[in-house]
């Protein structure tokens, strides 16, 4: 994988330093060209064109290959880069204008580096679905957990494939797979990497316990071959957890589910100043919308509810009003449906254009929420879902958030098996917590928002 993404960022880079010469040679002619290429701050300006045009692309997963499995999520993905491209640039010429060529070479630039990209990336693609430059995976186990494993493999929505499986003969491994697709065991695990040509080994055994082969993993270990448990692999591919099989010692041992104090500080300053400036941009749209909310139905035009927050203490959460009044009068705490009849007409759109959520900028300015975080629940849907799903409790070991990463992967609940899935989204996200994903979250919030997905 390592070396596919070299290549990739590599090329880019050149077409960086590509996309800037043309956009010069474009705009002035040729014997100024060849002095600023003799100059010595040009090459300080093509290195901070190159790092900020592959910083945007990485910012927005533009070399994540399981985001990009189409044309039209690699088109998308590069014009927000070459948006996000564009700002940077902008801050960095604000603050150092000597490093600046021109503005109508840096829009030029910018715009032909996403020409170039595209192409370069659409082309890629065809290439890196070619089954010969998929990274191939031996499962080691042969249980109801390697064939999940397997079909994991075969969906065809990442980048490996399945090399075959090789059975551990334990108590903990009683075979679930077909006898044609194991090709070896444990015992010889290396001949087995070796006749499949395996890049990574998956160990997929329900019981470790007694049937683990130590020596042999330890041998590929040494060797080159990637060793990755169960649920790691389940969380490379889908960018959530697995809940159904990691443990305490699991979350204790693996990487993350850490929070410094200089993070924790720089994500308060950004919720301050991201509140602050959505609440000041918002102030003069306030008095149409809220003649729009009156307008459409009686009652009041805010709605306020009590939501659970981080260290589960309560705090109440502050909409616009999308609802009947007095909606659940006669049926309680009931989640939102699709279609749900109770919405008003002005709420649908509303909620579809997230406008109705601005007043929690006043909670995230408040300190109850975060701009970024698992969404808050409601304390009855709370004593609930503790009780069914394991590992509940722990996303509200971070403040609730504005959107956040199960937001934007999956749309709205609305029952028991939904909250488990944005359960595995949010938990992926506290392990994961860091600047770079909050960034992430936020333009693909942005993407959302301008789709309408997800909102009910």
């Amino acid at each position: 994988m390592m070396y596919r993404l070299t290549i990739l960022i590599t090329i880019d880079a050149l077409l960086a330093l590509a996309a800037l010469y043309t956009s010069a040679v474009l705009r002035f002619n040729s014997s100024e060209v060849r002095d600023l290429l003799q100059e010595t701050t040009t090459i300080v300006v093509a290195a901070i064109f190159i790092v900020a045009a592959l910083f945007s692309a990485q910012l927005m997963e533009s070399y994540d290959f399981s985001r990009n499995a189409r044309k039209r999520d690699i088109f998308i993905n590069i014009i927000m880069g070459a948006t996000c491209l564009f700002f940077l640039l902008s801050i960095v010429y604000y603050l150092e204008p000597t490093v600046m060529l021109g503005r109508g070479v840096v829009v030029l630039a910018v715009s032909l580096f996403a020409l170039y990209q595209f192409l370069w990336h659409a082309l890629y693609l065809v290439y890196l679905y070619h089954p010969r430059l998929s990274q191939r995976v031996l499962i080691l186990g042969t249980s109801q957990l390697a064939g999940q494993m397997g079909e994991l493999l075969a969906s065809k929505n990442h980048f490996f494939a399945l090399a075959g499986y090789a059975s551990c003969n334990g108590p903990g491994d009683n075979c679930q797979i077909p006898a044609n697709a194991i090709i070896g065991d444990a015992e010889n695990l290396m001949e087995v990497v070796l006749q499949t040509q395996a890049d990574m080994i998956v160990v997929a055994l329900s019981e470790r316990r007694g049937v683990f082969p130590l020596s042999a993993v330890l041998h590929c270990k040494l060797n080159g071959i990637e060793i990755m448990d169960a649920p790691t692999f389940y969380e490379r591919i889908h960018g959530k957890l697995m809940l159904e099989q990691i443990t305490p010692s699991w979350i204790i041992f693996s990487s993350g589910f850490r929070q410094t104090t200089l993070l924790t500080i720089s994500k308060r300053f950004c919720d301050i100043a991201l509140s602050t400036l959505g609440l000041a941009l918002s102030i003069p749209f306030f008095p149409m919308v809220a003649l729009m909310i009156k307008l459409d139905s009686p009652g009041p035009l805010f709605f306020s509810q009590v939501r659970v927050g981080c260290r589960e203490k309560p705090f109440r959460l502050y909409k616009l009003r999308s609802m009947t009044r007095d909606a659940e009068k006669t049926t309680g705490a009931v989640w939102a449906q699709k279609n749900d009849s109770r919405v008003t007409r002005i709420g649908q759109f509303l909620r579809n254009s997230r406008i109705d959520e601005i007043p929690q900028l006043y909670n995230v300015l408040k300190g109850d929420m975060s701009f970024i975080g698992p969404r808050p629940e409601r304390p009855e849907f709370v004593e609930n879902l503790k009780n069914i799903i394991p590992y509940y409790s722990k996303r509200h070991f971070i403040k609730p958030g504005l959107t956040g990463w199960a937001q934007v992967k999956y749309p709205y609940g609305a029952s028991i098996e939904d909250a488990v899935e944005k359960l595995r989204y949010d938990l992926y996200y506290i392990k994961h917590f860091s600047v770079f994903l909050d960034l992430l979250i936020f333009f693909e919030t942005i993407k959302v928002v301008l789709f309408g997905r997800g909102g009910r």
